[in-house]
């Protein structure tokens, strides 16, 4: 096979984990407070009410989340750039050796390896260091802006699929039909996520289903519960 006849998948790992990642929240919370609530005896709007309030407490949350965290990441990943860009400005032969020393573990003899960091570094740009000895690059950098973003988009598109469900199916039935729509929606997901990625769909696919069917019967059973005693 080519080189340009690969298809690479890394640079969708970023946007990807907060898309999965928001869409299964939003599915899987969703599904398993409108579950619970209604095993709890509550009529059709008290649930709607309680699943709408949980995408949009879900939503903000799920943003404010990735935010805050890929900022963090972003912040070490710009301190260590900081610290790097001045050990190459102070110490220039002692930062040459230390990426010598990296592609000589990596299997270069050391003349080739010291040649190698040599023409890398040789326009003084901070990229080679970054991308080996700090293991930051334009794939993987942080971004929390598109994260967030992302996070809350994919969660509302989530958890507005089990409120439609009791919305539209007869309310007698919506505990049945609300979990077993979740769980095709959430095997479908596991499969668009694994083909995304190029993972085992099936392995994809029975992840989030297994975690859903948890997640609903605990519910479902504290719903019962609880419902009982009020």
């Amino acid at each position: 096979m080519s080189p340009s006849a690969e298809r690479h998948r890394s640079h969708r790992i970023g946007w990807l984990r907060a898309a999965v990642l928001g869409a299964n929240d939003g599915i899987l919370s969703t599904s398993s407070l409108v579950v619970g609530v209604a095993a709890a005896n509550s009529g059709r709007n008290n649930v709607l009410i309680a699943g709408i309030a949980g995408l949009v407490a879900g939503a903000i949350s799920m943003a404010a989340g990735e935010y805050v965290s890929v900022s963090s990441q972003s912040d070490t990943e710009n301190a260590d750039l900081e610290l790097e860009k001045r050990a190459l400005a102070t110490t220039p032969d002692v930062e040459l050796r230390e990426l010598q020393s990296i592609y000589v573990a990596r299997g270069l003899e050391p003349d080739l390896a010291l040649q190698v960091a040599q023409q890398l570094t040789a326009s003084g740009d901070l990229s080679a260091h970054a991308r080996d000895e700090l293991g930051i690059s334009e794939v993987t950098a942080a971004r929390p802006v598109q994260a967030a973003f992302t996070s809350a988009a994919t969660f509302s598109l989530g958890a507005a699929l089990p409120l439609v469900t009791v919305a539209l199916a007869p309310f007698a039935s919506v505990i049945k039909a609300v979990s077993i729509l979740s769980l095709i929606f959430l095997a479908a997901l596991g499969i668009i996520a694994a083909r995304a990625g190029g993972a085992s769909i099936v392995r994809g696919a029975v992840r989030v289903t297994f975690w859903g069917a948890l997640a609903m019967a605990v519910t479902a059973v504290v719903g019962k519960l609880f419902g009982g005693l009020v």
